[in-house]
């Protein structure tokens, strides 16, 4: 076994160095070549210069079906071994890269500034900083982790951007060899089936997050599936390297990093400047939900069944493992003794037996048949394979024009040739395992249990954890002195009043502390996990607004606030960072709780004389109202398939010099025909969503959220987001987290100038401080649904709503929408559905108009009955827009607010809206909703003015 360990590491690490970081730079400028130069002297360091035949074979294999996999099928030699002049691309002469998800070309001029030794030494410098002396396996690891971080001053952002081949610019070198090295372990591990592609699902998803009572319950049943799904990948990354899982991309994700650290022993000093590292509130990205419930892996062929089912039985022993520590904490917070023979871990054990939901399926490499080691033209077995799953003959990519100009090989009349290995099939490959995952996941199983007590107060699915089985008999009102009554009156924030939880439940609530005594233990910060109430949300940007005033704390708010004994809240970033300039910083961070404490006292009494204090220190009274958002990315599975409408010809990734040289082949067209043929799914396309959507959750969503606005991030796994603002913030957030998600100018989804803390440099790419970030592009969208509800709203009923305001996003809206419910205390509802840009640029425009202080508080009343009268608009309203604009303009007395905002050509722009946005007949509805809307965003516009 030791053998077979020594074995995998040298072979992942030999294939790791084949290419160096720098190819790019020092192609055809050095006279030793690529090959040699800094990879031959980290080969030397590391003793891997005389390796077993078998290894440089799995290197060399894995190279070429890494190659074959990610790029075009160049005819790359002649019958001499020479290059034709044409593919000679000089990198440093024309530094461009390509966004592999659009097509747009970036250059990197700064990059033709550096030279050869100059990036030689660059790049020697750092990855000899990362090698842990005699262990191949923490090199390996080391090399991985940090490669792409290269310390070289203007450019350091530019290195992990680097191309694997000048010619195909589309995917870094970092991409390539990370492929490499997953494929040569494979090779490793198993040298008569090779590699096997192995996807793993977790569930149930929904309705697990769904059963929340609070936002904490909210958060924690996102972290605990993402964490739970990185104890799924752990098995794999513990056996194959993290490089091994293809999607998503792991790197730089703090849960993986705590891990490389704390449990793989990589030098402590290498993650000094992890963010992870730095913060000791729940701001840091380890509380982020980062990870999705599902993911593809490379492994060996005849080890993917045993790794399933590894995977299978650790992360419900994981799972198991947290129940039984929740039930301690309970037990020892309710007083009672702990015994193993108490009902609560039988209960446990029946409970959580299924729990996670695990759907694998995996497809060996070794379907593809060779002929010295190049794909045989004639065989059948993988079209056999796919046959049951695709309608047409051949199936699937196997009848694309790509694969029917491929197979057999290209061979022109110049003497150039090229021969498809297996690495090529890459993309029939994937689609037959999503399809074999998608049969997996259709079949599940059901397990009879007996439950015979009464039911979790959350769900309704099982008995409530007990520590007497004779206390499941009785009925709500006689729970005196059961386990939750008892927690109930000692930790009311794991168990209010009348709540009894099943193992589930009892975990997902109990989450946060567990989670927390972990990171303690490991990180020794102090960490202390919250979330932002409901309430203090809807308080916020009153806080925000006196803060920046200087309002001074009255007296008697400020001795009410000091005398009480209540504990701190969790608080928006943003907002505990407005706090700490206001001369009585201390008394204002306790200011929420006091008032929460206040809000849940016994005495109708407290509560008022809290509402006239604040209202004193405020000058209006304060807001109720919060908002919450729930975003997702629209057609991922199509992005991850690469449908038709969502690639590219192979042409677009090419350099623009290759895209030159095709002309040559007009007399031979069997390259150039193949060229526009559109690019099928790879594993540098799925690295490229992963890392803009890890991009997006891990840095740009946080930054959008809870620095620039006043919001927290509740959960973020990638193409999905959920998070909680203020009303104020709402509209403009989600205009911003639009445009982040795409890498495209937050202007053209309707943000306000200046709105975005980040630059957008290009199609696709964006500038963030320091690091250029390829996103998901402009072809990429996402829809958004969005709700407004008064802070003592149920938050289960909350859910629901937002939930139907994304599905209205996507249906109504058809897709790339916003659909914005607005939930009113005293009843009734207003819906808005439109698309990105003009509406919500002009839905701001008109909440200021509304709330300047010459505008009638019941102009949208007046203006709502009076188009309720109108007939529908015609084709260009170019009759009601003017009769609007002046409805409008009898709502205001002074002629600088009606020309500030050229009332007549707002008027034009919401009735043009309408056309666009609504079906006939509920033309006028819309109008009137939106008016409506923007009334009420405007309500929180005026407060305190």
């Amino acid at each position: 076994m030791a053998e077979n360990v020594d074995l995998l590491w040298q072979t992942k690490l030999a294939a790791r160095l084949h290419d160096p970081v720098e190819k790019a730079l020092i192609l055809m400028r050095t006279s030793e070549g690529h090959e040699g130069g800094t990879s031959q002297t980290l080969r030397e360091k590391l003793g891997l210069t005389k390796l077993h035949d078998s290894v440089h074979n799995a290197v060399e294999q894995a190279d070429q079906w890494a190659a074959a996999a990610d790029r075009a099928a160049f005819p790359n030699r002649n019958a001499d071994g020479r290059y034709p002049a044409w593919q000679n691309v000089r990198f440093h002469e024309r530094p461009v890269i390509i966004h592999p998800l659009t097509g747009e070309e970036f250059p990197l001029d700064k990059l033709a500034e550096i030279q050869p030794e100059s990036a030689k030494a660059l790049a020697l410098s750092h990855f000899t900083q990362l090698i842990h002396e005699g262990d191949l396996q923490r090199t390996a690891l080391a090399f991985w982790r940090f490669g792409p971080e290269i310390d070289a001053a203007e450019i350091k952002s530019l290195w992990a951007l680097l191309p694997a081949d000048t010619r195909v610019p589309d995917h870094t070198i970092f991409d390539h060899l990370d492929l490499t090295s997953a494929l040569a372990g494979c090779f490793a591990l198993d040298t008569q089936g090779g590699p096997a592609l192995l996807a793993i699902s977790l569930g149930p998803v929904q309705e697990f997050i769904a059963s929340a009572r609070s936002t904490s319950d909210l958060w924690a049943g996102s972290h605990l599936l993402s964490r739970l799904s990185w104890e799924a990948m752990r098995v794999i990354c513990e056996e194959l390297g993290p490089e091994a899982i293809l999607f998503p991309r792991l790197r730089g994700v703090p849960q993986v990093d705590l891990w490389l650290r704390d449990d793989c022993g990589l030098l402590p000093t290498l993650f000094d400047g992890c963010e992870w590292k730095q913060r000791a509130t729940d701001a840091n990205p380890l509380f982020a939900a980062a990870l999705p419930n599902r993911f593809t892996a490379l492994v060996p062929s005849n080890r993917a069944r045993g790794l399933a089912e590894g995977i299978t039985a650790h992360v419900r022993n994981w799972m198991l493992q947290q129940g039984e520590a929740a039930y301690r904490l309970l037990l020892e917070t309710a007083g009672v003794t702990d015994d193993p023979a108490l009902p609560g871990y039988a209960q446990l054990r029946e409970q959580l037996a299924g729990f996670p939901e695990v759907h694998w399926a995996a497809v060996p490499w070794s379907l593809v048949e060779t002929q010295d080691g190049r794909v045989d033209a004639g065989s059948t077995r993988l079209v056999e394979a796919m046959q049951p799953f695709f309608s047409g003959k051949p199936p699937g990519y196997l009848g694309t024009n790509a694969w029917q100009l491929l197979n057999g090989g290209i061979t022109l009349d110049e003497g150039w040739f090229w021969r498809p290995n297996p690495g090529t099939l890459y993309p029939a490959l994937h689609e037959l395992l999503e399809r074999v995952l998608a049969t997996a996941k259709s079949v599940r199983p059901f397990t009879q249990t007996e439950q015979c007590g009464w039911r979790d107060s959350l769900s309704g699915d099982a008995e409530w954890l007990t520590t007497n089985r004779q206390h499941l008999l009785l009925p709500p009102g006689q729970r005196r002195d059961t386990l939750w009554s008892r927690v109930a009156d000692r930790k009311p924030t794991w168990a209010k009043r009348g709540e009894h939880l099943s193992a589930l439940n009892a975990v997902k609530r109990l989450w946060p502390t567990l989670f927390v005594r972990e990171l303690g233990d490991r990180l020794e910060l102090g960490i202390s996990r919250f979330v932002v109430s409901t309430h203090t949300m809807a308080l916020a940007t009153s806080l925000a607004r006196a803060i920046e005033r200087n309002r001074e704390l009255p007296k008697p708010l400020l001795d009410a606030v000091r005398a009480s004994n209540g504990d701190r809240v969790a608080l928006p970033r943003k907002l505990a960072r407005d706090i700490m300039r206001h001369p009585e910083s201390e008394t204002l961070l306790r200011l929420p709780g006091w008032l929460e404490a206040m809000k849940e006292s016994e005495k109708e009494s407290d509560e008022r004389s809290a509402d006239r204090l604040l209202q004193d220190f405020l000058g209006h009274k304060p807001e109720a109202y919060y908002g919450m958002l729930m975003m997702d990315g629209d057609r991922m599975g199509a992005w991850l398939s690469a449908d038709r409408d969502l690639t590219l010809p192979h042409a677009r990734s090419f350099h623009p010099q290759i895209r030159a040289g095709l002309q040559g082949f007009r007399h031979d067209p069997t390259f150039a025909r193949y060229a526009q043929e559109p690019r099928a799914p790879n594993p540098s396309r799925h690295m490229a969503i992963s890392e803009a959507l890890n991009h997006f959750a891990l840095a740009l969503a946080p930054e959008v959220v809870e620095n620039q606005f006043h919001g927290r991030v509740l959960y973020s796994g990638g193409d999905d987001l959920l998070a909680m603002l203020p009303v104020i913030d709402l509209v403009p957030a989600m205009a911003v987290l639009r445009a982040a998600y795409s890498g495209t100018d937050p202007a053209a989804a309707g943000a306000p100038e200046g709105a975005a803390s980040f630059a957008r440099q290009a199609n696709g790419f964006v500038l963030f401080r320091t690091q250029l970030m390829r996103m998901m592009g402009d072809k990429a969208t996402a829809s958004t649904g969005a709700i407004i509800a008064h802070h003592q709203a149920p938050l289960a009923a909350v859910l629901r709503e937002l939930r139907a305001a994304e599905r209205r996003a996507k249906a109504d809206g058809g897709r790339d929408a916003f659909s914005l419910t607005v939930i009113k205390r005293s009843g009734g509802a207003l819906h808005l559905t439109a698309k990105w840009g003009e509406p919500v640029r002009l839905l701001l425009k008109l909440r200021d108009f509304l709330a300047e202080p010459d505008v009638s508080r019941r102009a949208v009343y007046n203006s709502a009955i009076w188009l309720r009268d109108l007939p529908e608009p015609e084709a260009d309203g170019s009759m009601i827009a003017p009769m609007l604009a002046y409805q409008l303009s009898r709502q205001t007395g002074k002629d600088s607010t009606k020309s500030r905002y050229d009332l007549p050509m707002l008027a034009a722009n919401f009735v043009k809206q309408a056309i666009v946005h609504a079906p006939r007949g509920k033309r006028i509805v819309w109008l009137v909703n939106f008016l409506s809307v923007a009334e009420f965003l405007a309500r929180e516009t005026r407060a305190g003015d």
